[in-house]
């Protein structure tokens, strides 16, 4: 198992934790969101901070970015679209009550949580709300959609997905479905003891899993409701999920992942090592990266299970994950996004250099030597 390896550059850029990271669908860039109110833009070719994007009144809660405009939502109860190119923000959605957690862009539809206890669904090019959905007793926490075409178009269904189906996870221990195009409440999914914390869904399937503060995960029909199945060996929260070939990965407060059998909810392999609760998931070529509360990003073989190598530097929780290439992106509670070498973990030898940069709140830009591992 390779050991941890230092970052070789540093940039002084957010001066405040990291909440999210987002990757755009060409790979070229990378946004931020920040505590200290600020989004901002990295081109994933030199490293190199491209635009601030300033507005936001508070903290920016979650980011998404395509590949033409980023969307930041925040604790000032807004979302913004911003210009990728120039950084200068194009539209501003109001109308949420409460800090806004999630946005989802799909579809050319941008859909919104809040702790209003509302989703809704705005035009992206008006910004007008085009539907608010109201029925959560407490704060809606996380979003997924299904598109129309990923839906059977059996009679029964045809009309009520013909905009797509949209699922919601609260606090208040339920998920419901919604139908996009009239606002109505499809489903609700009751089965939860405590909040829905992450959801993933498999619309090609129309099944929604869950993930909650019960410490179990479950496994819905989106369009019966109906609870196919329960999974029942974490022994704390179930923070984060990954759906990726037919196996489900879930990351717990009980400090390990655990991978099931979507089909079949049968456990197939532990994760451990982490000294504290897992934040983030990405399955990446073969490779399962964590992120946790320990402060350090972990690189599993998703086949075996096996520890493949450790990523030290973070001072605290990390938040974030993404892969593009060659490199793994973490974004941390201490401000800094790092970004790591990532060549050598399928069984080749590691390089001689890493590909390694720190982009921290605390030094200007310098070169950092290479540590030993």
């Amino acid at each position: 198992m390779g050991g941890g390896r230092s970052a070789l550059r540093v940039c002084a850029d957010h001066r405040g934790g990291i909440n999210w990271l987002s990757l755009s669908p060409d790979g070229q860039r990378l946004l931020t969101g920040s505590e200290d109110g600020t989004a901002r833009l990295w081109s994933t070719a030199d490293g190199q901070c491209c635009a601030l994007l300033q507005g936001h009144e508070s903290y920016v809660t979650f980011c998404q970015l395509e590949d033409e405009a980023a969307f930041t939502c925040s604790a000032d109860c807004t979302i913004r679209r911003w210009d990728v190119l120039t950084g200068q923000c194009l539209q501003v959605y109001r109308g949420h009550t409460s800090i806004v957690n999630r946005i989802l862009v799909a579809n050319n539809q941008l859909f919104s949580s809040s702790y209003d206890r509302t989703a809704r669904v705005w035009s992206v090019d008006e910004g007008q709300m085009c539907q608010e959905f109201r029925g959560h007793r407490n704060c809606v926490l996380t979003l997924a959609y299904s598109v129309p075409w990923d839906l059977p178009g059996a009679s029964c269904v045809e009309e009520a997905v013909a905009g797509g189906l949209l699922v919601t996870g609260s606090t208040d221990g339920t998920a419901k479905v919604w139908q996009v195009a009239s606002g109505c409440c499809h489903q609700t999914l009751r089965g939860h003891t405590g909040a829905v914390l992450c959801l993933v869904l498999d619309a090609p399937g129309h099944t929604a899993f869950t993930g909650s503060t019960d410490a179990t995960i479950r496994a819905w029909d989106i369009l019966s409701g109906e609870q196919l199945r329960v999974f029942r060996e974490h022994q704390g929260s179930v923070i984060c999920l990954e759906l990726v070939n037919r196996l489900v990965y879930s990351g717990s407060a009980d400090k390990t992942v655990k991978c099931w059998l979507a089909d079949t909810g049968e456990r197939v392999r532990t994760f451990t090592a982490h000294r504290r609760s897992v934040s983030a998931l990405k399955y990446h070529a073969g490779t399962l990266f964590t992120g946790s509360g320990d402060a350090c990003a972990r690189a599993f073989d998703a086949q075996s299970g096996e520890l493949r190598r450790v990523f030290r530097g973070h001072a605290f929780i990390i938040n974030c994950l993404q892969v593009h290439g060659q490199v793994l992106y973490t974004a941390s509670h201490d401000g800094a996004l790092r970004l790591w070498d990532v060549r050598g973990l399928r069984g080749t030898p590691p390089p001689t250099r890493s590909l390694s940069r720190l982009f921290s709140n605390k030094v200007g830009c310098a070169a950092a030597p290479l540590q030993p591992a």
